[in-house]
């Protein structure tokens, strides 16, 4: 039997709820075969993040290399990259060894506020990494970062969509989940806009729900779903988390990595936009 793997390349979250736990937990979820190569060690649960430390440069394309080169990988996933350094020997590996497809989530900031990446780093992950990307998917304040734009309505996402697209990926998902109101993702991949809707879930609890989100994009490729189906399981995953999130935690606790799973035992996953997109509130092309 064949398993489908997948590689996460991100930082450590000591509470579990994002990161590379996070990552692990969604693969595994999903059925697939998760590795890592670990960027950054943070100290941080759900009240914050409060220290870190840096793994060097050498270390983490060292890890890439380790597990490519053995076990093999169906799609990779970038995250918590910290630094220009970082970028530049995790991009390289990449290109050495022909990874694809690769969704890079532009982690800049963390839940509770801390930098996740060096302003400086900023210029470094599009020169080297959004070109190599299938998808990229940033949330509003990372979409604001990249287009220098303010963004506070659906069509304001759309244009950031496409400024970013024009910087190199093959696709972009603006996330939506910072706006006011129902959450709305957009997709823009060069030519059709899809909307992918959702219901607002009034909850502290929303702790990696981007690392979570590009994971099942991630975890969906790697078993050779379309970009389109692989989001459609995607915002059926995290919105299941959400909506059944246990509750951990003083802060911002973390989602139900097994809420999705749960509510599919006994049956198929969805594999078809129409399927995904039911259960995602969503999924529809727009202009």
């Amino acid at each position: 039997m064949r398993v489908a793997r997948a590689l996460t390349i991100a930082g450590s979250d000591s509470g579990g709820g994002a990161g590379i736990q996070a990552d692990l937990k969604t693969f595994q979820m999903l059925g697939v075969y998760g590795m890592t190569a670990i960027t950054a060690i943070t100290v941080q649960n759900t009240k914050g993040v409060f220290g870190s430390h840096l793994v060097p440069p050498e270390l983490v394309a060292a890890q890439i290399d380790a597990v490519v080169r053995d076990i093999g990988t169906d799609a990779a996933k970038t995250g918590m990259l910290a630094t220009a350094e970082i970028i530049e020997a995790v991009a390289a590996k990449i290109r050495e060894l022909g990874i694809t497809p690769l969704v890079v989530d532009p982690v800049m900031v963390a839940k509770g506020g801390a930098p996740l990446l060096e302003e400086d780093a900023r210029s470094t992950l599009i020169r080297e990494l959004f070109p190599l990307a299938a998808v990229v998917t940033p949330n509003i304040s990372e979409a604001e970062a990249l287009t220098g734009m303010t963004i506070r309505t659906r069509d304001e996402m759309v244009e950031a969509a496409k400024r970013i697209a024009a910087l190199g990926p093959g696709a972009v998902v603006v996330k939506g989940g910072h706006l006011a109101g129902d959450p709305l993702d957009i997709l823009y991949d060069g030519q059709a806009v899809v909307e992918f809707p959702g219901v607002r879930v009034r909850t502290p609890h929303t702790h990696g729900t981007g690392c979570t989100f590009s994971a099942a994009i991630t975890a969906e490729l790697a078993k050779g779903a379309s970009l389109l189906d692989a989001l459609g399981t995607a915002k059926a995953f995290i919105s299941a988390g959400i909506r059944e999130a246990p509750g951990l935690g003083e802060g911002h606790g973390p989602t139900n990595h097994w809420a999705y799973s749960r509510q599919h035992a006994g049956s198929d996953q969805p594999r078809d936009a129409a399927q995904a997109s039911e259960d995602a509130e969503g999924g529809r092309e727009a202009r």
